[in-house]
C-alpha cells in the first residue's frame, strides 16, 4: 500500500516541479501578500487631510487647530474662507476632515460656550471613525485644559487631581501595531486558501485532461490515491504558512510567543480540514473554471466571516452560523491566541474542538463522494 501512495506523490511532486511558473506562484503570492499588508495597507489612520475655516482668527482658535495638529491625526493642509469652500475641499477628495470655528471665539472659551463645527469625510469609513473619535477626544483634552488655565487666573488653587484618571494597558500589542493583528489571521487565510485550491485544483485537472482513467486502471485504491494527492499539498501550505511567520517575525518584529510545536500540530489539523473542503468543491465542480469560482466565493465569505479582518462578535447570529461552515473561523483565534497571546491547548479547547470535529466530518463525507465520482 505504501508503495502505491509513494509512486503517487512522486508523481504530483514532479508535475508540480515541471510547472515552475504555477509553483514559482504559488511560493510567492504570500511572500507579495505580506509586504502588501506590511507597507501598503494601514488601519492605524493619522495625519489626515484637514482644511480650516477660521473665522476668529484669535488666540484660542490658533490654539485649539495647534491641539489638533500636534496630536498627530490632523495635519492641516490650507486655510479657506467659509464652510462652503471646506466642503468644496472635501468633496473634491483634498481634504478628509473640515473645521469651522466661528466668529468671537476667544469670546465664546470664555464664557464656556465655545463650539466648533467638524466636517468628515462619511465616504471614508476609517477615516471617518479615526476622526470622529480622535476629534471628541481632542477637544475634550483642550476643554480641560482650558478650565485649568480659567481657574489658575482667577487666583484660586488647583488641588489634587482630577477626579477621574483613566490608565489603559494594551495587552499583547502595547505599541498598536496593526502587524501583529494581522499576520495571525493572514497565516490562516493561507493555509485554507492553498489547502483548498491545491487539492480542488489536482483532482479535477486529473478528471479534465483525462489521465484520472489512466490511475483508475492501475492497483491503487481510490483512498491511498486521495492520500497520494493531498500530501504534497499540505507541504507546499506548509511551507507558505512557515515563510509567513517568518518574515512576520525578523522582516516587521512580530513576536511568536507561544509553542511553535502546538501550532504545527493544530495547523495541520487545520489543513486537513482544509484539504477536506477542497476535495468537496472537487467532486461538485466539472471543470477548473469552476473550481476557480467556488474557491473564489469560498473565500471571500471565509475572509469576511471568519474574524480575519471584521470582529465576528459584532454580526448577526445568522452570519456567525455560517462562519462555522469555514475552518478558518476557528484557526483564526487559535492563530492569534498562540502567536501573539502566547496561550496553551487549555486556553483553546473551545477552537480546538469544534477544528478537529469540522476535519474528520468534512474528510469522511468528501472521501465518500469522491469515491463515488471514482466508481
Amino acid at each position: 500500500m505504501f508503495r502505491r501512495i509513494w509512486a503517487v506523490i512522486q508523481k504530483e511532486f514532479i508535475q508540480t516541479l515541471r510547472d515552475r511558473s504555477t509553483l514559482t506562484l504559488l511560493l510567492t503570492m504570500p511572500v507579495l501578500q505580506l509586504f502588501l499588508y506590511g507597507f501598503a495597507i494601514n488601519m492605524n489612520v493619522d495625519h489626515i487631510a484637514t482644511v480650516v475655516a477660521d473665522h476668529s482668527l484669535d488666540a484660542s482658535s490658533r490654539a485649539y487647530v495647534a491641539a489638533l495638529e500636534s496630536s498627530t491625526y490632523f495635519d492641516v493642509i490650507g486655510y479657506v474662507q467659509s464652510e462652503a469652500e471646506v466642503t468644496q475641499m472635501i468633496d473634491a477628495g483634498r481634504a478628509r476632515v473640515g473645521i469651522v470655528i466661528p466668529d468671537a471665539f476667544d469670546t465664546q472659551v470664555a464664557r464656556g460656550d465655545a463650539h466648533v463645527l467638524f466636517l468628515i469625510d462619511g465616504s471614508d469609513y476609517f477615516t471617518m471613525q479615526a476622526a470622529y473619535s480622535a476629534g471628541n477626544v481632542i477637544a475634550q483634552a483642550h476643554a480641560s485644559e482650558l478650565v485649568f488655565a480659567k481657574v489658575a487666573r482667577s487666583g484660586l488653587a488647583i488641588r489634587g487631581e482630577p477626579p477621574l484618571d483613566t490608565r489603559m494597558r494594551i495587552l499583547y500589542n502595547p505599541d498598536m501595531d496593526q502587524l501583529w493583528f494581522v499576520i495571525p489571521g493572514l497565516a490562516a487565510m493561507l493555509l485554507q486558501t492553498q489547502s483548498i485550491a491545491l487539492t480542488a485544483a489536482a483532482v479535477v485537472r486529473e478528471f479534465e485532461v483525462g489521465t484520472m482513467e489512466q490511475l483508475l486502471v492501475t492497483p491503487i485504491r481510490p483512498g491511498e490515491l486521495l492520500l497520494g494527492k493531498i500530501v504534497p499539498n499540505i507541504v507546499i501550505a506548509m511551507i507558505n504558512m512557515l515563510t509567513v511567520l517568518g518574515l512576520g517575525h525578523f522582516v516587521f518584529g512580530v513576536p511568536f510567543r507561544g509553542s511553535p510545536r502546538l501550532f504545527m500540530a493544530l495547523s495541520f489539523v487545520y489543513v486537513f480540514a482544509g484539504l477536506g473542503l477542497g476535495l468537496l468543491i472537487s467532486t461538485i465542480a466539472k471543470n477548473l473554471k469552476q473550481v476557480s469560482q467556488m474557491i473564489l466565493m469560498v473565500m471571500m465569505l471565509g475572509v469576511v466571516l471568519g474574524g480575519f479582518m471584521f470582529p465576528r462578535y459584532s454580526m448577526p447570529p445568522v452570519l456567525r452560523w455560517v462562519g462555522n461552515l469555514f475552518p478558518m473561523t476557528y484557526f483564526i483565534p487559535i492563530s492569534r491566541g498562540i502567536v501573539t497571546k502566547g496561550v496553551g491547548l487549555e486556553l483553546l479547547w473551545d477552537n480546538v474542538l469544534p477544528l478537529a470535529i469540522y476535519a474528520i466530518v468534512i474528510m469522511v463525507i468528501s472521501s465518500r463522494l469522491f469515491r463515488q465520482g471514482l466508481e
